[in-house]
């Protein structure tokens, strides 16, 4: 490790951190880039979560309070970055930040990593509770929006590894107007036909909002076939499920994919003309079987 003074930035932080009442306990190289860091107590009051990230398990939460109760003592410190003076985002370790809230903890003990951009590189190896769909979409989508505002004339493209799957910036979308949106039901269609957009992201939003136009169309298409269906007295939760997969227009035996448009016009399409007399429940109920119960 490089054996060197502290860099000026980290200077300039740590000095920051302590006249907002944090207590420096190191300032430290990491051990992989060698980049400067700082261990601290931070004033709880001051740690935020980030305005990007999944909102808050009240179950995760609850379940961390009684095992940190039980142990009486609180070992694994959060990630900080400091998007600009006297502010203090938690990318990673917010249930333990709303731990200490709970607790009442004067201090929580954090890691700040210097360098303010990374707090989009961070988002992704938030690992502290296994994200569901719904979660990881709604988080894109918040990246999306603040990347677009500060990095608008950058594409998609750049952001692939905080993104992970274009899919999520799509669902994100639909989620965003309804939290009860059936992602899970639409997304392996979705994954297959929902790539990366070449264009600016200050264009490429008004871009996605189309596409989540287009499924939410299908979703209203669906909607209505899945209420034939319950009509006939059949009902499962992997109905949606089930009509998708005899409604879709991506068979496996196909080597070229539609578009996103064309695909979803056609899903839709299939799905008005959808004979739902056809349906049993025991197919569903082995359908379901096979592929899994939805998310």
């Amino acid at each position: 490790m490089a054996d060197n003074e502290p860099s000026r930035a980290a200077r300039e932080l740590a000095a920051q951190i302590e006249r907002d009442g944090g207590r420096i306990l190191a300032l430290y190289q990491e051990p992989v880039g060698e980049h400067w860091q700082i261990f601290c107590l931070l004033p709880r009051a001051k740690c935020e979560a980030s305005p990007y990230q999944r909102d808050l398990s009240p179950t995760h939460v609850k379940r961390l309070t009684e095992s940190i109760k039980r142990l009486d003592r609180f070992v694994d410190p959060i990630v900080i970055i400091s998007p600009r003076p006297g502010v203090y985002w938690t990318p990673n370790g917010n249930h333990r930040r709303a731990v200490l809230d709970k607790l009442k903890a004067d201090f929580v003990p954090a890691i700040v990593v210097v360098e303010p951009e990374m707090v989009f590189e961070v988002l992704p190896l938030n690992v502290e509770k296994a994200h569901n769909l719904k979660e990881k979409a709604l988080e894109v989508i918040r990246m999306y929006r603040a990347l677009a505002e500060e990095e608008g004339e950058t594409t998609e493209e750049k952001w692939t590894f905080q993104f992970e799957s274009a899919h999520f910036i799509t669902l994100g979308l639909l989620y965003e107007e309804n939290k009860r949106f059936a992602g899970g039901a639409f997304a392996p269609i979705l994954r297959r036909v929902d790539k990366f957009l070449k264009q600016s992201l200050a264009k490429g939003l008004p871009a996605r909002v189309e596409r989540a136009d287009l499924v939410r169309a299908a979703d209203a298409a669906l909607g209505v076939v899945v209420a034939k269906i319950k009509k006939r007295g059949i009902s499962h939760p992997y109905v949606k499920n089930y009509v998708l997969a005899r409604t879709t227009p991506l068979t496996r035996a196909r080597k070229t994919l539609p578009s996103f448009e064309q695909t979803f016009k056609k899903l839709r399409e299939s799905l008005e003309e959808f004979d739902v007399a056809k349906v049993r429940y025991d197919e569903i109920q082995r359908s379901s079987i096979m592929h899994g119960s939805p998310e």
